[in-house]
């Protein structure tokens, strides 16, 4: 029997069963191709081309002498090759040349796509481009190495840290120097971010500087693959997207380079990016979205192997647990695959320091581990982390997905605490609600319940924490500690929305108490880009296509306040120098924090720094949501003080001394030390 009368009575099976492709599979339809060559391999003598389209009946290469233009050159019919593959070799140098295949199936030839393989492409993604990689490497790129991110004693020698020595800093490309107060050149560009020496006529450091300034870790990139939503053909155009709509997965974003259509500009502008962040001591966590795809029926993948990649409800259609009109099947041995595959070769490629997986709770434990192995393999210090749930339904039982609650499954991969995020501001969804810092009663546990990190700890009642009624991480380098992201208001304009009638200047203390607690708690912290200077984004909710004069970073906010930024970056450097805000174990934790009864809108802990190696062998660290003072006694002996009154207390002119009590100021973070 043909392939195409099986595969009809396999989809006559399927609907008369009830059972989609989510939960029918068969192996003899679709072999799983193992070899390492699927896409173009280029010599300058020729090139083989390979794709893997099990339903084809039919399969050509097109060849075309412009990435938008109908100047076809040749077709090329491909042959076929073994475990549902199809392969052509063409002789000669083809450097430069624009190529899509297409397949022919029930009947008809589908629509001209590149692989899903596509390394490089021309203007708006539409066809791909032979070039040599070698040609796309910056000077020095061979050289070109991850920095060191931890301090901690006993690091391994060229060992750059472990997860919770982290501290992210989720990053926009376009948002970071589009605006005039970058004083950048290449404004909106993946260049952009590789300009030194910048200040701005508010005398402030800006871009890349900035980053350094701040004294974080990692720099988190919004999606800067190759994404569907921005004309390409329309350079320096007003147009802005977030770049959560996925079209080729393999290859930077056209729009972020000085020239989308040659293939080759957009890699090197982003490898000499990553340079210069690696130069600066920055690491580079690329954002994913293996997810879903922008396209549904005509995305690459379903134009090459309609239905495989995607899961199906049980009367055929498309599941949409992402919200955005597919999910992909993570679980099929070729989609799973295609994501190892990808993910390897940013990492070997472009020397990618982490990812950072959205909507994570889509794909399967087995995939996301599988994917975990092989990357430590490459680079032991690199940092995965991801969104612990999904956006809607999937067909995929909840055991079996890198949700939240399975988080202590998953093995050296994050998940966001949304019972922090929502402790601390309210919650994201009810944009009047309260937090801690806010003034909402009750919310105590839910904050301690961050300080933990999501593990165990005998004095969190887990009862009145306001998701997770458990503990989900094994680790405290399981959960990522934050208040805010892209998506969602931004802390300042939250805070304004749910505390309209309070003066900036108190909702000015909310915001640095917030980022007190985040930067103050175990596990793995993050911040979004512009939080240090009170970011704002005029009040929109989801930015993600609302353009320059909602996203865009105003660096005169920084000169604005500077005391903030001082702030926020003296409490970076405080955890970066000191262990016992960066545990490793849950039992470190249980053992070593003790948390103190202090009163409702308090939260007060102790740290037994010594037993983790720490300068500080005692630290004291009280959260303060009332709006007014509040005296906390203490133990005895001498105390000094590290910040105080949203302001630190610095070695400069010596640490203040307290005796037995504090008087903690209204809305802010008191940290105590003694050595």
């Amino acid at each position: 029997m043909s392939s195409l009368p099986k595969m009809l009575c396999i989809v006559l099976f399927m609907l008369t069963s009830g059972l989609g492709f989510g939960q029918f599979f068969n192996n003899e339809l679709y072999p799983e191709y193992r070899g390492n060559d699927l896409g173009l391999i280029y010599t300058p003598k020729g090139s083989h081309f390979k794709i893997w389209s099990p339903s084809a009946e039919k399969a050509e290469l097109i060849f075309y002498g412009s990435s938008l233009g109908s100047d076809r050159k040749s077709v090329v019919p491909l042959s076929k090759s073994e475990n549902g593959t199809w392969k052509a070799f063409v002789s000669g140098n083809l450097k430069g040349s624009y190529y899509v295949f297409r397949i022919f199936t029930h009947g008809k030839w589908l629509a001209e796509v590149p692989d899903p393989y596509a390394k490089a492409v021309g203007t708006n993604g539409k066809r791909a481009v032979v070039i040599d990689m070698n040609d796309t490497r910056p000077f020095g790129w061979d050289a070109d190495k991850s920095p060191v991110f931890s301090s901690r004693k006993g690091m391994p020698e060229g060992k750059g840290g472990l997860p919770v020595d982290a501290v992210i800093y989720e990053l926009h490309v376009r948002d970071a120097t589009i605006d005039a107060s970058s004083a950048v050149g290449a404004k909106g560009k993946f260049s952009g971010l590789t300009e030194v020496a910048v200040m701005n006529i508010g005398a402030v450091q800006t871009g890349l500087d900035h980053l350094q300034e701040l004294g974080v870790t990692h720099i988190h990139l919004l999606p800067s693959y190759d994404f569907y939503s921005i004309d390409e053909s329309k350079r320096d155009s007003l147009q802005y997207n977030w770049g959560y709509d996925p079209l080729n997965y393999n290859t930077p974003e056209g729009s972020y380079s000085s020239n989308p259509d040659d293939g080759i500009t957009r890699i090197k502008e982003f490898k000499e990016m990553i340079q210069a962040m690696h130069k600066k001591g920055l690491r580079v966590v690329m954002d994913v979205v293996y997810n879903h795809t922008m396209l549904t029926e005509n995305s690459y993948f379903n134009q090459l192997v309609p239905g495989y990649y995607y899961r199906q409800t049980a009367d055929g259609s498309f599941s949409n647990a992402s919200a955005c009109g597919n999910e992909t099947a993570s679980e099929r041995p070729m989609m799973r695959k295609f994501m190892l595959e990808s993910l390897k070769f940013w990492v070997e490629e472009y020397h990618i320091d982490g990812f950072r997986f959205d909507l994570m709770g889509i794909h399967d434990i087995e995939t996301m581990n599988l994917i975990s192995k092989e990357l430590h393999q490459l680079k032991p210090d690199i940092l995965l982390y991801g969104e612990g749930w999904t956006a809607g339904s999937s067909p995929i039982p909840d055991s079996l997905r890198a949700l939240k609650k399975n988080a202590y499954q998953l093995d050296k991969i994050a998940v966001f605490s949304d019972d922090l995020r929502d402790g601390i501001k309210g919650s994201v969804f009810e944009h009047k609600d309260k937090g801690f810092v806010s003034g909402k009663p009750g919310m105590e546990e839910s904050i301690k319940f961050g300080v933990v990190a999501a593990c165990k700890h005998p004095q969190v009642d887990y009862t009145k924490v306001n998701y997770s009624k458990a503990p989900y991480a094994k680790e405290p380098g399981q959960v990522v500690s934050y208040c805010e992201c892209h998506d969602n208001h931004v802390l300042w304009d939250k805070l304004a929305i749910s505390n309209s009638g309070d003066s900036p200047e108190l909702r000015r203390k909310m915001h640095m108490l917030a980022l007190s607690i985040v930067l103050t708690s175990q596990g793995i912290s993050f911040l979004h880009a512009g939080t240090e200077f009170l970011r704002s984004k005029k009040g929109v909710e989801n930015s993600f296509n609302a353009g320059d004069s909602i996203n865009a970073i105003n660096w005169f906010d920084k000169a604005d306040n500077s005391d903030v930024f001082q702030f926020v970056r003296g409490l970076i450097a405080m955890r970066r120098n000191h262990p016992a805000f960066r545990m490793v174990t849950a039992d470190q934790i249980a053992s070593n924090i003790s948390f103190e009864q202090v009163g409702d809108g308090l939260v007060s802990f102790t740290i037994n720094g010594e037993s983790v190696g720490d300068d500080w062998k005692k630290i004291r660290v009280i959260y303060n949501s009332r709006t007014e003072p509040v005296k906390i006694p203490l133990q005895a002996g001498s105390w000094q003080i590290f910040a105080h009154d949203n302001a630190l207390v610095t070695p400069d002119f010596g640490f203040s001394k307290v005796q037995e009590t504090i008087s903690v100021s209204p809305l802010s973070a008191t940290i105590l030390f003694r050595n």
